[in-house]
């Protein structure tokens, strides 16, 4: 047996904070099914990376050293798919989707690539042989920080689908040296610190400096009249930078395609001014190639500065340029230049508005560069961009100054305004007689301080723009983009979010998958509607015991996680109440603060009847400007230390918060959770994709008629989810009616005192007034998220929860139901929808023939 070093790699950041945040290794192999020559091939792999990349021993080989050839030894098993799926896509002359996002939240790759091309047991058994630990190993591999939120997820989940559906395309984003941020908790307090994901390189990617554009800020545009009546522009530009490529493969499950993402690292064009480094200006002589690199260094720049501001403005055109360029630098080498083919040849999906930019980007490249008219550079540009919008709250909408657009990309405002023009001539021409229309509907925002309204020109820009869930697209029809849907009646539609069931079930959940594996067809992963085979089973109660242990088993995981890591020591067989999200208003987790101070009032008082134990687990960063959700944070923390610590209590109620919620994080919460918060106000949340994951892993829904809530139900159906509060329609209602916060709370005790409590310091003795700020932002403040008129009817219905709850047989039939009708909710038929009614592309790989209804 070979030995290892048993310590984590000296300083590495992962290893050190989160302190093996999957626990121990579950994994078992069914060593009857695997070929022993695979094992040793495998093995010998293995060594020959120890030995020849890394120079390195067994017998001196430390945890991340072994990590970093089993890597090796992966992506080398995946390369050849990968490759072979570029030559087949290009041989083809497919069409392909190229997915702009400037997230892409992947988390880690060494176990879900090992469970795509189907290595996991062969890897498992080969290290159990070596003596080493497969858990201890795969903790040493960093989050891999090119995301923050659900919008990141998303586009990973969908580049996944790509490959698993045979569909040629890859997504475009920076390459972050560094992430948003770490978040760590001192004294009850978000702080943060630099997520340094790339200390230590990483394996999965393969940079290609031979594929490098420039990218140009700056300057003036001149005119240029070539003597015949023709007139072009010149965009005399005063900086560059340049972006290097760095390709990230992606496996599709199975092994019968792979995409990939493109990630784009900034350098200067000059790296180095020897002039001044001779002058002795050491510094002087350096500066211009730290700017430029600063543009792939963080993800969200803070914008509350205007030096942050223009920093976030110079990343999205800087990854926009770069991707454009390198999408039509493929097209001339697949298809010459006949660029009225491009609509037929490349698709381009802007996740969000952040991508908006590449709008007039390709317009001017077309125009200034390929000399074509505009009418037929608008033709093209339009057939290929199609527009995902996220939200719709107006401060999530990107508006950016005019006098920034004049500053750092003047051509492209001047093409801007051109678009504005012909498309307001257009409006006037389509609705005469209404300024205030064409005033709503300009790309030109006029009040207070001329702005780009980027999700205008991406409406206008599109031929398709598309909603994350029904209620979302229809509130984008008769709200946000109600303007915009009376003029292109059929450009909106809906296209609900999806999520792929590799990695939030087969990879997160391996004991629950390997009872799904025993009783329904292997291709489960790849066609989630086959767990429909589950229903009759959820009446079994053979069947119902073996989903209780699977739950169990993940339940003792994260206990032993948060006994270990977070020193709170919780009961596995309480109820596990999990909201796992960004802290924002909208998204309430300060209610579910509020019921768990009124649970708390209850049990000191001795009012148990009803009640179980339960444990209540939070998780998500706060923005480092946004001072309300960290004064949450800090709420959450304080209560938690009540809570936690009163002997009268702590047996029937625990408060627990994870830090640094991320994709590794979520694969060890979400198995292990009973009840789902989905509590955001009714008409605010676009869509959530948690709540689709917590679903699939067997957690029932507590959540308002919001975002894709209404779907799930109407899949799981109502009777297996907890519904409360208001509707979309009575939020609107409530806002413009005379809401009274003060008479709500007046109106009842209970709230009245938990308000008390936190406005008085019960919770913060040593400074009572820490938390008056977000009680006095309720009472005084308008209450704009309607936490205090949803409180009453949320408090009863966690009631309901209890009771059912206490009816263990009837719970476990509402959860196996709930993950058998989850089929709905892949992305690989999300991604379908969008390659049949946006894209016009084909999934060709043989694994999806037969989805099963929703095709």
């Amino acid at each position: 047996m070979q030995t290892y070093r048993d310590q984590p790699h000296r300083d590495h950041p992962v290893a050190a904070e989160e302190g093996g945040i999957s626990g121990a290794d579950w994994m078992t192999v069914d060593w009857s099914q695997l070929n022993r020559g695979d094992i040793d091939v495998f093995k010998r792999r293995l060594y020959a990376h120890l030995k020849h990349r890394l120079a390195r021993s067994a017998e001196e080989a430390s945890l991340h050293d072994w990590y970093t050839a089993l890597a090796h030894t992966t992506r080398d098993l995946l390369v050849e798919t990968w490759t072979d799926s570029q030559r087949a896509a290009a041989s083809a002359d497919a069409k392909r989707v190229c997915y702009l996002s400037l997230e892409f939240l992947i988390g880690r790759s060494l176990e879900s690539n090992l469970l795509a091309v189907g290595m996991m047991d062969i890897c498992h058994a080969a290290l159990a042989e070596m003596g080493l630990d497969f858990g201890a190993i795969r903790e040493q591999e960093p989050e891999a920080a090119l995301g923050n939120g659900g919008l990141g997820r998303l586009a990973a989940c969908f580049v996944d689908s790509l490959a698993t559906l045979g569909i040629p395309g890859e997504g475009y984003g920076i390459h972050y040296h560094h992430g948003m941020f770490r978040q760590r908790i001192e004294d009850g307090r978000q702080v943060e610190v630099p997520e340094n994901w790339l200390t230590y390189g990483n394996p999965w990617e393969f940079k290609r400096p031979d594929v490098c554009y420039p990218v140009r800020y700056g300057g003036r545009v001149e005119m240029v009249d070539d003597g015949e009546g023709h007139q072009s522009f010149v965009w005399i530009h005063a900086e560059e930078v340049l972006a290097i490529a760095n390709d990230l493969p992606v496996p599709g499950y199975g092994g019968f395609g792979a995409s990939s993402i493109r990630l784009w690292s900034a350098r200067a064009s000059q790296e180095f001014d020897l002039q001044d480094f001779n002058r002795g200006d050491y510094i002087g002589s350096v500066m211009a190639a730290m700017e430029s690199e600063s543009l792939s260094k963080v993800l969200y720049p803070d914008d509350s500065t205007e030096q942050g501001k223009v920093l976030r403005f110079r990343q999205e055109y800087f990854f926009v340029a770069a991707s454009v360029a390198d999408i039509l630098h493929q097209f001339r080498a697949q298809s010459g230049a006949d660029w009225s083919l491009l609509p037929e040849k490349v698709a381009i999906q802007l996740n969000d508005t952040h991508p908006t930019i590449a709008i007039p980007e390709l317009m001017r490249l077309l125009i200034d560069e390929q000399g074509l008219g505009w009418d037929e550079a608008w033709e093209i540009s339009r057939g290929v961009f199609a527009y995902t919008n996220h939200t719709l709250l107006p401060e999530a909408l990107e508006c950016w100054p005019v006098a920034l657009f004049e500053r750092l990309l003047p051509r492209h405002l001047q093409i801007i305004y051109e678009i504005n023009r012909r498309f307001l001539d257009q409006v006037r021409a389509q609705v005469p007689d209404d300024a205030d229309l064409v005033r709503r509907v300009s790309l030109i925002d006029e009040n207070g301080g001329r702005r780009v309204r980027m999700a205008h020109l991406a409406v206008v820009g599109s031929h398709c723009v598309n909603g994350v869930a029904r209620i979302h697209t229809d509130l984008m029809k008769s709200g946000l983009f109600a303007d915009f849907h009376r003029l292109y009646p059929d450009k909106i539609v809906n296209r609900t979010n999806g999520i792929t069931p590799r990695r939030w079930l087969n990879q997160a959940n391996r004991p629950l998958a390997r009872l799904i594996s025993r009783h329904v067809d292997e291709d489960w992963p790849v066609n989630l509607d086959l767990l429909r085979a589950l229903l009759p089973l959820a009446e079994d109660a053979g069947f119902a015991e073996e989903f209780r242990r699977a739950k169990t088993a993940n339940k003792e995981r994260f206990t032993s996680f948060s006994g270990r890591t977070l020193g709170v020591w919780i009961d596995p067989g309480s109820l596990f109440d999990v909201q796992v999200k960004r802290i924002h208003e909208y998204k309430r987790q300060l209610l579910n603060v509020l019921h768990v101070i009124t649970r708390y009032n209850r049990l000191r008082h001795g009012l148990t009847a009803g009640m179980v134990p339960r444990t209540v687990i939070f998780a998500g960063k706060a923005a480092p400007g946004y001072a309300a959700a960290k004064m949450i944070i800090r709420l959450i923390h304080a209560v938690a230390g009540v809570v936690n610590g009163d002997p009268r209590t702590r047996d029937w109620l625990r408060v627990v918060f994870v830090p640094n919620y991320n994709v590794s994080s979520a694969e060890v919460i979400i198995p292990a959770a009973d009840l789902s918060e989905q509590i955001s106000t009714a008409g605010t949340e676009a869509s959530g994709t948690g709540n689709m994951k917590l679903a699939l892993n067997g957690a029932l829904t507590i959540g308002t008629r919001d975002g894709a809530n209404i779907e799930i139900a109407e899949e799981v159906g109502e009777e297996n989810l907890f519904f409360f509060g208001l509707t979309a329609e009575e939020v609107a209602a409530c806002r413009s009616g005379g809401y009274d916060p003060m008479a709500v709370m007046h109106a009842n005790p209970e709230l009245a005192e938990v308000l008390n409590m936190i406005r008085g310091g019960y919770f913060s003795p040593g400074e009572p007034e820490a938390f008056r700020p977000l009680v006095d932002a309720l009472l005084y403040g308008g209450d704009h998220y309607l936490l205090l008129a949803d409180y009453a009817a949320y408090v009863a219905t966690q009631g309901l929860v209890d009771a059912a709850w206490q009816d263990a047989a009837g719970w476990t039939r509402s959860a196996i139901t709930t993950v058998a009708r989850m089929g709905k909710f892949s992305a690989d038929l999300t991604v379908l929808d969008y390659a049949r009614d946006i894209w016009g592309v084909k999934a060709t790989a043989p694994v999806m023939q037969d989805l099963g209804p929703y095709r």
